[in-house]
C-alpha cells in the first residue's frame, strides 16, 4: 500500500483577514485542491481534503484514522504525522487546544484531535474484542537533534539512538508506560505536551520547537472459549486455546513546523532551533523523494542523516502503514510555503510500503 495523504486547510486567522490577504487555496471536491495567485495556477489531488469548515470529528472519520487503530489491534506498525508550516493547524489537527487543556479543565469533546478519538476508539475496540490486551505509552520529542524523554520523571533526559539487526533504529531506555483509561493517557499526553519546548515568534505564538512522537504499544494474546482442535484440555486444565500474540504500534508524530528564518524575526537561540528543525524536514524530504522513485531505480535511502528519518525509517519505507496530513494555510501571504507543503505531499503519494 502507499501512504495516504490528505489534506487539511485552515480558516484565515484574524490577523490575516485584518491585513487584507486574499485566500488563495480552494476545495474543489474529490480530493482535489486548487491554488491560485499570481504567476501561479496549479490542482493537486490527495484522499481527501478537509476546508476550513470541517470539524474535528469529520478529520477522524475522513482520514481512515479509524481503520488505522483497527490495524494497530491487529499486529501492524501504524504512523500518523502531520507536518506543514509553522501555524499551519498541525498540533490542532492532532491534539485539539492543548493550550486550554488542563487535568481539571479539558477541552469541549467537538474540538478533540486525532489522538484523543483515537484513544477513544482503542479503548472502546479492545473492549469489544475478546482478547486479553495490554496498552502502554512512550513519548519523545527530537530537539536541536537531540531526543528527549517527556515522560520519565525530572527534567527531559537525552537518550542515546541504537540501531540492531532485529529491532532496526531504537531508543535506548526509553519510559514506557503502562494506562487502561481514557483518562491515563490523556493524562500522560498534557504532562509530555507540557513539558515540550515550544516558543513565541512572529509566525506563531505557541509554536512547536521540537518533533514530537507519542507511541501507543498494543500487544494482546487473543483467547477462545474452546481449546483448538486436538489439543484437548491438557494437564493444565485449561479450557482456553491460545492464538499467537500480537504486537502492534500506532504512533502520532506532530512535526515541528518548516519555516523561513527571516518571516519569524528568530535570533540566538531561536534560529539556532529554526535551522535544525529545518534541516532534519530536509531530510524527510530528501528520503520521500527518493522512496517516491521506482523501487528498480532507489539508490540508497539516507536515513541516518537525520534523527527524526531515523527514527521514522520503518513508518516510511519499511513495514509500516502511514497516514500524512499535510496542513497548510490559505492566505496569499504563505504561498510559497504552502505550495512547498503540496508538492511534498504529492510525492509521499507514490511511495509503497510492505506492511
Amino acid at each position: 500500500p502507499r501512504p495516504r495523504p490528505t489534506l487539511r486547510v485552515r480558516p484565515l486567522t484574524c490577523t490575516e483577514s485584518r491585513r487584507g490577504d486574499q485566500q488563495v487555496v480552494h476545495s474543489l471536491g474529490d480530493g482535489a485542491v486548487h491554488v491560485s495567485a499570481a504567476r501561479h495556477d496549479a490542482t493537486f489531488g490527495f484522499s481527501a481534503v478537509f476546508d476550513a469548515g470541517a470539524s474535528q470529528e469529520a478529520v477522524f472519520e475522513g482520514s481512515g484514522m479509524r481503520q488505522l487503530v483497527e490495524l494497530a489491534m491487529d499486529g501492524f506498525s501504524c504512523t500518523v504525522f502531520a507536518f506543514g508550516q509553522t501555524g499551519s493547524g498541525k498540533t490542532y489537527t492532532l491534539m485539539g487546544p492543548l493550550g486550554q487543556q488542563s487535568d481539571t479543565q479539558p477541552a469541549s469533546p467537538a474540538l478533540l484531535g486525532l489522538m484523543q478519538r483515537s484513544f477513544t476508539c482503542l479503548l472502546e475496540q479492545s473492549r469489544s474484542r475478546a482478547s486479553d490486551l495490554a496498552l502502554s505509552a512512550s513519548y519523545l520529542e527530537i530537539y536541536n537533534e537531540q531526543v528527549r524523554d517527556l515522560l520519565s520523571p525530572g527534567p527531559p533526559c537525552t537518550l542515546p539512538l541504537r540501531w540492531s539487526k532485529s529491532r532496526g533504529f531504537y531508543v535506548e531506555n526509553q519510559l514506557s508506560v503502562e494506562f487502561e483509561s481514557l483518562e491515563a493517557i490523556v493524562s500522560l499526553l498534557l504532562q509530555g505536551s507540557q513539558r515540550r519546548r515550544t516558543s513565541a515568534h512572529a509566525l506563531n505564538r505557541h509554536s512547536s520547537r521540537s518533533h514530537a512522537l507519542l507511541t501507543i504499544h498494543v500487544r494482546s494474546r487473543a483467547v477462545s472459549a474452546h481449546p483448538a482442535p486436538g489439543q484437548g484440555w491438557g494437564a493444565q486444565g485449561s479450557a482456553r486455546g491460545a492464538c499467537p500474540s500480537k504486537q502492534g504500534t500506532l504512533c502520532f508524530v506532530d512535526l515541528a513546523g518548516s519555516e523561513r528564518v527571516k518571516d519569524t524575526g528568530s535570533s540566538g537561540e531561536l534560529s539556532v532551533e529554526a535551522n535544525s528543525i529545518n534541516r532534519s524536514l530536509l531530510a524527510l524530504g530528501h528520503c520521500i523523494s527518493l522512496l517516491a522513485k521506482p523501487r528498480g531505480k532507489r539508490t540508497h535511502i539516507p536515513y541516518r542523516d537525520s534523527k527524526l528519518t531515523r527514527l521514522l525509517a520503518r513508518s516510511l519505507g519499511g513495514s509500516g502503514i502511514t497516514l500524512m496530513v499535510a496542513c497548510i494555510s490559505p492566505s496569499s501571504r504563505c504561498l510559497s510555503e504552502t505550495l512547498s507543503t503540496l508538492h511534498y505531499a504529492s510525492r509521499a503519494r507514490r511511495v509503497t510500503t510492505r506492511p
